[in-house]
């Protein structure tokens, strides 16, 4: 295993501020409503949540964005919202934090995702979501593709980020591969079941273990049938490289056809909420890989990365300075 040191730390994190890195996906807002639960509803056998506060966050493709800004690097969010106050509050969103929005196109023929989550004493009851799965028209699956190519010259790397609400077509990905493939920009793919087997070519495949046992219709109950089940993902996709996230067993890189798989154990000390730690993963990776950080110790930083905002409720992007101090403290 990779050993970091305040050093290396500086002199990588320093990188990051040269690179840019495009998110092409499906840009979401996560809301919160936060209280606590007293009795149970009259009208039904429910609890009833009394709400004593709202907040309103990036999620989905949107949450990667964030993750890499915090990180230190440029960021170029690339997907669509709808023509309503969702889609205005995720403009917004990125404004504040001073990501520029020109890569968001607005379809009014679909509604902004938005995922609501009712959380009482940090347990979440129950989530409402506001969506269209329909895959994108085709002429807005040509102003993205059109946007795209026009910041090519300024783009490092490329995450394609697929939670199956329409963005992610397989016309536009194969364009988008074959794109980065003919300029040699580091292209990583977080999938999803419905395009699975549309991505191939990409220079990193980084699914978790449930959706890899969905693709394939199998169960992975051993290091054997992991390996065999990264062949098999090698053979039909083409990839070059695949990352699969064991959640609290950690995570395992494969660097080739019949290479001998990287096994990391998980840095969480404590697991309050896994959601968002698959966007902070693959930012944190992508980040690193092209800013010159070798696959291995890229996947040892999402790894700590991931550790930390699992410890938090609720989707919340990266601390630079709380994974510097995490790794640091760690002494790995």
């Amino acid at each position: 295993m990779m050993n970091f040191n305040q050093s290396r730390l500086k002199e990588l994190f320093n990188s990051f501020k040269n690179k840019k890195v495009a998110v092409i996906g499906d840009l979401m807002l996560d809301s919160y409503m936060w209280g606590s639960v007293r009795r149970i509803s009259p009208e039904a056998p429910v609890p009833v949540v009394e709400v004593t506060s709202e907040t309103v966050k990036l999620g989905g493709a949107a949450n990667v964005v964030y993750n890499i800004f915090n990180l230190g690097a440029d960021v170029l969010p690339i997907g669509v919202v709808g023509d309503d106050i969702s889609g205005e509050h995720i403009r917004k969103l990125f404004d504040t934090i001073g990501v520029n929005s020109d890569g968001v196109i607005t379809d009014p023929e679909r509604p902004t995702t938005i995922k609501t989550r009712i959380i009482a004493h940090d347990q979440h009851v129950v989530r409402a979501d506001v969506e269209s799965k329909e895959n994108l028209s085709a002429s807005i699956e040509k102003k993205l593709l059109a946007l795209f190519r026009s910041k090519l010259e300024t783009i490092d790397g490329v995450v394609l980020q697929d939670y199956n609400k329409g963005v992610i077509t397989p016309g536009l990905i194969k364009e988008v591969v074959s794109i980065c493939r003919d300029k040699g920009i580091f292209i990583a793919v977080d999938p999803k079941f419905k395009n699975f087997w549309d991505y191939r070519g990409v220079d990193l495949l980084k699914p978790n273990r449930r959706e890899t046992e969905e693709a394939l219709g199998i169960k992975i109950e051993s290091d054997d049938s992991l390996f065999n089940t990264a062949q098999t993902l090698f053979e039909r996709l083409k990839c070059r490289n695949i990352m699969i996230t064991l959640g609290a067993k950690g995570m395992c890189l494969f660097q080739g056809p019949g290479e001998k798989p990287i096994y990391i154990p998980t840095f969480a000390s404590k697991i309050h909420d896994v959601s968002g730690a698959g966007d902070t993963v693959i930012a944190t990776l992508v980040v690193a890989k092209v800013a010159g950080a070798p696959l291995q110790e890229a996947m040892m930083l999402s790894n700590y990365a991931a550790g930390i905002v699992c410890g938090d409720v609720g989707v919340v992007p990266i601390d630079r300075e709380k994974l510097i101090d995490a790794i640091l403290s760690s002494g790995a």
